[in-house]
């Protein structure tokens, strides 16, 4: 069945990354004292290596020490799949000029030295955004995951390189599974009413994406001979 998730929430088991390896004495203390269960790492291989089963709830990366580690791992925390949930970076004074040309890889920043409970707050803040805003931001479906926030799109967690209309035209069969759709239907309710194309567009774009899944995988797309394409099992099947 698909399953609408929210990233990030704050659940049990879940566990944030901190960078760096060895956690600062103060970082770690408030993360203990708060409650949280965190793991910290030296870079991107062993965030890689120490990644939980459902993914990092969140990221504390503290940027004081080793600035270009710190923001390397920033960048390798955003071309993942699926994206860690919530980026808190940590910095000095001397740093904070420096934000706005990486802005695209953070989510919010806690100045140093901070008081304890600024950064619980801002924890507490980051999941309950997390929770609000992200708890539909997921699709997924026997191993596919549609990001609807990033447009970001995974099968078997490794990447789908997808154009904006393969994408639109999967997650609306995957938000669908069962139901059986015409290329007419298709096309007004992914590419709108005032698209002029053929009905061989959805068809060019259905073996595209089967292309891309993968032919182990091309049959969670079916043709439903003299109708359409159907995603995933009907509720009536076996």
């Amino acid at each position: 069945m698909t399953r609408l998730v929210a990233p990030g929430a704050e659940q049990p088991g879940q566990k944030i990354l901190v960078f760096p390896s060895p956690a600062p004495v103060d970082v770690a203390r408030t993360l203990d004292l708060a409650g949280y269960c965190w793991k910290a790492v030296s870079g991107g291989e062993e965030a890689t290596k120490h990644e939980p089963m459902d993914g990092w709830a969140g990221a504390v990366v503290v940027c004081d020490d080793d600035p270009e580690g710190a923001w390397a791992l920033c960048r390798s925390l955003r071309k993942r799949a699926i994206p860690v949930g919530h980026v808190l970076v940590l910095i000095n004074g001397v740093q904070l000029p420096d934000l706005d040309l990486r802005d695209d890889l953070f989510d919010d920043f806690c100045l140093t030295p901070f008081h304890p409970r600024e950064l619980e707050a801002r924890m507490r803040h980051m999941y309950w955004t997390e929770a609000k805003v992200g708890r539909e931001s997921l699709v997924e479906y026997s191993g596919l995951v549609l990001n609807l926030e990033t447009y970001q799109a995974s099968f078997g967690g490794q990447p789908l390189d997808l154009t904006y209309m393969e994408y639109e035209l999967l997650k609306f069969l995957a938000q669908n599974p069962g139901k059986v759709f015409s290329r007419e239907t298709l096309l007004s309710r992914v590419w709108g009413y005032e698209y002029f194309g053929g009905a061989r567009t959805v068809d060019v774009h259905i073996r595209r994406l089967r292309a891309k899944l993968g032919e182990e995988h091309a049959n969670l797309i079916q043709t439903v001979r003299s109708v359409g394409y159907r995603f995933g099992q009907s509720k009536w099947s076996a």
